[in-house]
Formats: C-alpha cells, sequence, structure tokens
C-alpha cells in the first residue's frame, strides 16, 4: 500500500510534464511538475521561459542551431530540441515543425535527416537533430524556411512518427529509390547505417534534374568512396531523362531480392508500385508519400471549429486542417497524407469530402482532416 501510494504521488507530481516528456521519467520531472503543481494556475513554464525557451514542461519546442544550404532551394535546420524530445527515434520517421510567422504557427511534417543519438561534433553531451527542406512553389512555410528563417529561431516541434523505417539489423541487400526532397529519409537511414559501421550491400538510386539540384550530393559521393559495398547511382534528368525502372533489370540485376525503399514525386512512387506489382515483389517495397494524390474537390463553403467558434470562408480544394490553421486554430495532425489518423476529428454538423477519391462524410462521422475538403458548410468538433 505505501510503494502504490508513493507512485501515487509521483504520478501525481509529474502529470503536468506527462505529455511533454517522450522518453524515461527522470527525477526532474518530479521536481518540474511539483513546481507545476504548487505555482497553479501559474505554471513555471512562466517563469523558465524567461531563462530559457527550450524549458518547457507544456510542448515540445527545439531551437534553430542552424541553417545548411543544400542546393540553390533547400537547407538543412540543425535544431537543439528542447526538454522531452526522444532521440531514440527510428531512421526514416518525420517530425512536426512549428513556425511563428506574423503572430501565427504554421506547422509542417519533415522527415529527420540526422541519425538517432546525433550529438554536436564539438560538444558530445548536446544532442542535435536535423531536417532538410526544399522550397515549393506552393509551399509557403517551406519557402521561409528555406528563404527567410535565421539561426537562433525557436520552434515548436512535434514527437517523431511514421512506418517508412530502416530494420535492426539492416537488411543484407538494400535498394533506396529516391528523386528530389525524397533523398531526405533516406539520407537518416544511410547515416545512421554509416555510424553504426552496418553498411550492408547497399544501391541508391536518386534523381535530379541536374548536378547542381542533388541534394547532399557530396556526401553521397563520399558514402561511394568509403564503402565498397555502397552504389551510389545519381540520374540526371535535365540529360538522361527519367529513370527507366527496365534498366533495373541490367544494373541490378537482383533488384526482386532487395528490400526497396522509395521516395519521390507521386508518379514515380505509382510507377515503381506497378513495377513491382508485376513481378510480385510487393512484399519487398515500401514507400513514403509527400503528396496527396487528388480526384476530387468540395464544393467549398464555411467551416467552423466548434471549440474555438472560429470559422472561416474556404474554397473546394483547401483541406480542413489547412482551413483551421489559416484560422488559428491548434489542429491535430501527424503525416498529412491520410495515413497515420492523428489528424481524425468528429464532423458534427454538414459535409466533408475526400479529396483522394470523392467520398463524402455526413455529420456524426469521424474524418481525416489533411485529406477531407468542406463540401458546403460544415463544423468540426475542434
Amino acid at each position: 500500500m505505501v510503494l502504490k501510494s508513493v507512485q501515487g504521488v509521483r504520478a501525481w507530481l509529474e502529470a503536468p510534464v506527462a505529455e511533454a516528456k517522450m522518453a524515461g521519467r527522470t527525477r526532474l520531472d518530479a521536481l518540474r511538475g511539483a513546481a507545476a503543481r504548487v505555482t497553479t494556475p501559474l505554471l513555471p513554464d512562466d517563469y523558465l521561459h524567461l531563462v530559457n525557451p527550450l524549458w518547457s514542461a507544456r510542448e515540445l519546442r527545439g531551437r534553430i542551431v542552424d541553417v545548411r544550404s543544400e542546393t540553390a532551394d533547400s537547407v538543412t535546420l540543425v535544431i537543439k530540441p528542447g526538454w522531452g524530445f526522444d532521440f531514440r527515434f527510428t531512421p526514416g520517421q518525420y517530425i512536426g515543425i512549428g513556425v511563428l510567422i506574423e503572430g501565427r504557427w504554421h506547422w509542417r511534417s519533415y522527415s529527420l535527416t540526422s541519425p538517432p543519438d546525433w550529438t554536436d561534433p564539438d560538444n558530445r553531451a548536446k544532442r542535435l537533430i536535423s531536417i532538410a527542406v526544399k522550397a515549393m512553389p506552393e509551399g509557403f512555410l517551406s519557402s521561409h524556411l528555406v528563404n527567410g528563417v535565421p539561426a537562433g529561431t525557436i520552434v515548436r516541434l512535434a514527437a517523431p512518427q511514421g512506418g517508412f523505417v530502416l530494420p535492426e539489423p539492416t537488411p543484407a541487400k538494400v535498394l533506396f529509390l529516391t528523386a528530389g526532397s525524397g533523398i531526405t529519409p533516406v539520407m537518416a537511414m544511410l547515416r545512421t547505417m554509416d555510424r553504426r559501421g552496418a553498411v550492408t550491400d547497399v544501391v541508391h538510386v536518386h534523381s535530379a534534374r541536374t548536378e547542381a539540384d542533388v541534394m547532399f550530393g557530396e556526401e553521397l559521393r563520399a558514402l561511394h568512396d568509403r564503402h565498397p559495398s555502397f552504389t551510389s547511382h545519381v540520374n540526371l534528368t535535365g540529360e538522361r531523362g527519367k529513370f527507366s525502372l527496365a534498366s533495373l533489370d541490367e544494373l541490378y540485376p537482383d533488384w526482386r531480392e532487395r528490400q526497396t525503399w522509395a521516395c519521390g514525386p507521386l508518379d514515380m512512387l505509382n510507377d515503381i508500385e506497378t513495377h513491382w506489382a508485376a513481378v510480385g515483389s510487393n512484399e519487398n517495397l515500401h514507400i513514403e508519400r509527400f503528396e496527396v494524390e487528388r480526384s476530387a474537390v468540395g464544393e467549398g463553403g464555411t467551416v467552423t471549429f466548434a471549440r474555438t467558434g472560429r470559422s472561416v470562408r474556404v474554397d473546394g480544394a483547401t483541406t480542413l486542417m489547412q482551413a483551421g490553421e489559416d484560422a488559428g486554430v491548434q489542429m491535430p495532425f501527424g503525416c498529412r497524407m491520410g495515413i497515420c489518423q492523428t489528424c481524425v476529428v468528429a464532423l458534427t454538423d454538414g459535409h466533408a469530402r475526400d479529396l483522394r477519391n470523392g467520398t463524402e462524410h455526413q455529420a456524426g462521422e469521424k474524418i481525416q482532416t489533411c485529406i477531407s475538403a468542406a463540401a458546403g458548410d460544415c463544423t468540426l468538433d475542434v
């Protein structure tokens, strides 16, 4: 009974920081939690933020410590996470990052490019993470991160997640197929294999328009030279056109036997799925999509967010998640691709349409806001 009481008191003390803490509990958790209890309703964050913005018990935060140019339209952001970040993620996972721009938080998900438990080479006690961002013509936040975010910026973070991951131990034979920014999750995998001395028989086929457009080009060449078991095959589409999957039989005839990870534009991934299905090798194929393939649009309308009382008028191509974020509503999110189910909320009134297939949802149903749009006026329970 005494033991249970002690555990209960500890749980009560740690409760204010339980959501922010992703890794193992520490004595510091109890101290921070106790401080939160005795200062309620003024949480210690109100004071700790004045000392260090990363000392937050209520949310994951990070500080951008370096912005490194990769190509003319892409950068690597090196981030020092604050309290509660789990550095034991699996290579290939992504994180959410929120950036404050003109008084509003803008959120997107980006693949981690660093290996787990990565540290500053000049300070082994300082653990860091990195993401790489490519500016997209329609991407407001990606353009801001590439062209306007300075080192020192405080950002919000969401915990690592995603199933497009490198297993351990590394498969004996691996094939990576990437294009453009689709290389980012694979870089985390390659860096992890290199760091662990576990570079097995790996072939990486990457496509970019020109040599100058190859993200991490110098590092890929160094890996190729350092590891006899690693082949970096760069296809410059501006000179040679689209990489032909039919050429795999000639270039890498054992491709059917390889565990394959593919990430890139939708057309490329659709072609890969068809090619692998034709030879019955689907069980060896792992795919990560960065964009939603849309076959429908909603009618648009006024979207009301019941819990906040906010409303916004949107067109039929704007997702309900984007509508909420544009209205300043904190929307649940994960992959933003309709895969992870993190963004599911209840539709309490009106209708919404799934942008992937045109399916219409009505009041009383739960919907994925990242791939749904308003089909007339509607209300969400968020």
